[in-house]
């Protein structure tokens, strides 16, 4: 696959903003100090194509959309005791242009993310480290017609959350919307309300970011892609209690297979790791549309022999119970014991590439507003991530047409590959 570039600029935004340093929580200083890379896939329009994707129309979006999101035109930055800040003086962020000799069939008929896809169509920063760009965006022009838009938001800046309210704002700009109808809730980008306490105390344990859970070594994996039907999660739901939620279902039918794949011994413990938004169970609540990072990771914990003997509704109560156990107390106690871990320099750098085989690690994007990204000629047919980090990883989202449910990318060793597409859809 060749790729030819074809234009590279910093886009500031349309007027003047914060010229300041953003101090940044918790939350944010110890989140992965990479960019999130995701493809948007958009094919060639079968009619009103004019200006498909034209770099005037979309950068002239942009930079408006960057004076409400300010901060992903800013630079990684250290304040004077070295903690990480986010300096906002409007630089810009990265729009590149690119033309590849191939198509939308050749990438997408069967898409799985690849380190080829996160090189050839989202823009690699040479480190993740201060002081580089907080954003980056590519354009890549297919020989079909059809468009890829690779996009690179820095973790330490915005959770999914975030990053999908900039895509809605930028794309609702560029269809032609005024500013109050593209971002009708403005994005608050302070962090106030996730400092810590002081002095700081942990009040539970955070196994979850425990080295102790972290023992494994980086192996080969494979990529692989399934499709959750609305057949199939009918029947998962329906050996669950009333009220099951999609999230439960196919985490703990995954969970359950990964655990039977790999063989695991049943007297053994096993870990799910969630992810939890908690912007509503924080006290006073972070404002919805906050702009940061508000994320926590958790452990589910339970028996091998519970997972092979039990209905799948046991592994569903159980996560369900450990999402209801993070209130504002919780979330406190993370916020001080991510800030004491931190300054120990305790907390793994790249916690992913350290799963144990006991572990499964479920990132869902259910309910958010993925496929909200028509800059003018259709909602993408796909968006996924480019690329997975670690086996043991799994990608949860909606199909782009919600008729055909979900879809789920998970890395995984391949010997293990066979067993678990047998139990995963044989169930």
């Amino acid at each position: 696959m060749k790729v030819e570039m074809v234009e590279s600029t910093l886009v500031a935004p349309s007027e003047e903003t914060p010229r300041q340093a953003l101090w940044l929580s918790n939350f944010d200083v110890t989140a992965a100090m990479t960019h999130t890379a995701l493809v948007y896939y958009y094919p060639a329009p079968t009619t009103g194509g004019e200006g498909f994707f034209s770099s005037d129309r979309l950068m002239a979006a942009l930079a408006k959309a960057l004076v409400l999101f300010y901060p992903l035109a800013g630079r990684l930055g250290r304040d004077e005791d070295g903690r990480l800040q986010i300096d906002c003086h409007g630089e810009g962020a990265l729009y590149v242009v690119a033309r590849a000799d191939c198509t939308g069939e050749d990438l997408f008929s069967n898409y799985v993310p690849s380190p080829k896809v996160r090189r050839v169509f989202v823009p690699v920063a040479p480190s993740g480290d201060p002081p580089c760009r907080m954003a980056m965006f590519q354009v890549t022009l297919l020989k079909c017609g059809g468009v890829v838009l690779g996009t690179a938001i820095h973790h330490a800046l915005m959770d999914g959350i975030g990053a999908f309210h900039f895509i809605q704002t930028w794309s609702g700009l560029a269809r032609g919307l005024a500013v109050s109808e593209a971002c009708p809730s403005p994005p608050s980008h302070d962090r106030a309300l996730l400092r810590g306490r002081s002095p700081p105390h942990a009040d539970f344990h955070h196994s979850a970011y425990s080295s102790a859970h972290l023992s494994g070594l980086p192996r080969p994996c494979i990529t692989l892609r399934y499709s959750v039907s609305p057949k199939l999660l009918a029947d998962l739901k329906s050996q669950c209690a009333p009220g099951v939620s999609t999230y439960g279902a196919v985490t703990a039918h995954l969970w359950r297979c990964m655990c039977i794949a790999r063989g695991l011994a049943s007297g053994s413990d096993t870990h799910l790791r969630v992810t939890v938004n908690v912007r509503h169970r924080l006290c006073p609540p972070v404002p919805r549309y906050f702009s940061g990072n508000a994320i926590l990771r958790d452990l589910v914990t339970v028996k091998v022999a519970d997972v092979l003997s039990k209905p799948l509704g046991y592994m569903t109560d159980a996560i369900k119970k450990s999402l209801e156990d993070v209130d504002d107390a919780y979330v406190r106690s993370m916020i001080d014991y991510l800030g004491l871990e931190s300054d120990k320099g305790s907390l793994q750098a790249a916690p992913w590439q350290l799963l144990p085989e006991s572990d499964l690690w479920v990132t869902a994007w259910l309910g958010l507003p993925v496929y909200d990204a028509d800059f003018g000629w259709g909602a993408p047919r796909l968006v996924a991530p480019a690329q997975m980090f670690g086996t043991g990883m799994a990608y949860v989202m909606q199909h782009a047409d919600r008729d055909k449910g979900f879809v789920v990318f998970l890395a995984l060793e391949p010997q293990y590959v066979p067993c678990f597409e047998d139990v995963f859809y044989n169930n």
